[in-house]
C-alpha cells in the first residue's frame, strides 16, 4: 500500500470511531501520568502541538484547560469537529500532519499519542524528525505507540480493519534518538480499551526533549 493510500484509508477508520475512541481509552491511567509530566515541564502560556488530536480529550483538554496555547491536528474529518465542540479553547484543523508546514522552533511542545501506527517505518522517521525540528531548543516531544514489530499488517481494531505498522521498543527509542531528541522517561505497560472487540495491547510512553544545542553537523 503506498503513503498516499493509508491516509484516506486512516480517515475513513477514524471517522467511523468516533467517540468511541474517547470512551476506550478514558481509562489511561499513563496517558493522565504522562500529560501531568508534561504540564510540570512547560512553561506558562506555553504553544502545544497535538498531532493526531482525536475527539480532544483528554490531551488537547488538559493542556488548553492549565492555559496553553493548543494546536490539534488531525486527518479524520469527524474528530476534529467532535474535538472543536468539546475543547473550544484550543484550535484543530483537519489535515495530513505530513503535509503541515511546521515552522522552525515554533511549539514549546509537541504531542504525538498512538498517532504514528498507520504510518510507514520511513514516514514515522521522518516525521518524528520535522516535529524535532520545529521544536524550541529544551521543548518537550511525548509519544505514545503500541511496541510491536509489524510492518503492514492488517488487523483488527475495535471492529475497523486496519493496517499497522510500528518498531519493537528499543527500536523506536532509537529511531527517536537519530531525530536528535533526548530520552528522558520511557514507560511500557499493557492495556485494555474499554470495548467489546478491544484486547490487550502493549503501550510504550516516551518522553524526550530536544537538546538546548543540536550538536554540529558532520561533513
Amino acid at each position: 500500500m503506498t503513503d498516499e493510500q493509508r491516509e484516506p484509508r486512516a480517515a475513513a477508520v477514524f471517522d467511523a470511531l468516533g467517540a468511541d475512541y474517547e470512551k476506550a481509552f478514558a481509562g489511561s491511567e499513563p496517558h493522565r501520568v504522562s500529560l501531568e509530566r508534561l504540564l510540570a515541564r512547560l512553561r506558562p502560556g506555553s504553544r502545544v502541538l497535538d498531532v493526531g488530536s482525536g475527539t480532544g480529550r483528554p490531551t488537547a483538554w488538559t493542556l488548553a484547560a492549565a492555559g496553553h496555547d493548543v494546536l490539534g491536528v488531525d486527518v479524520s474529518p469527524v474528530m476534529v469537529d467532535i474535538a472543536t465542540r468539546q475543547v473550544p479553547r484550543a484550535a484543530f484543523r483537519c489535515a495530513d500532519i505530513r503535509e503541515v508546514p511546521l515552522d522552525e522552533a515554533s511549539f514549546d511542545a509537541v504531542c504525538v499519542y498512538f498517532a504514528l501506527l498507520q504510518m510507514s517505518r520511513r514516514e514515522q522517521s521522518a516525521l518524528v524528525r520535522r516535529l524535532t525540528r520545529a521544536l524550541r531548543p529544551g521543548g518537550d516531544l511525548v509519544l505514545a505507540t503500541v511496541p510491536v514489530d509489524v510492518e503492514d499488517l492488517e488487523v483488527v481494531f475495535m471492529g475497523q480493519p486496519v493496517r499497522a505498522t510500528s518498531f519493537a521498543a528499543p527500536d523506536f527509542t532509537a529511531m527517536v534518538g537519530e531525530a536528535g531528541l533526548e530520552v528522558l522517561t520511557e514507560e511500557s505497560l499493557m492495556f485494555t480499551p474499554a470495548h467489546p472487540e478491544a484486547t490487550p495491547e502493549p503501550h510504550l510512553f516516551v518522553h524526550c526533549r530536544r537538546p538546548d544545542e543540536a550538536p554540529s553537523a558532520q561533513l
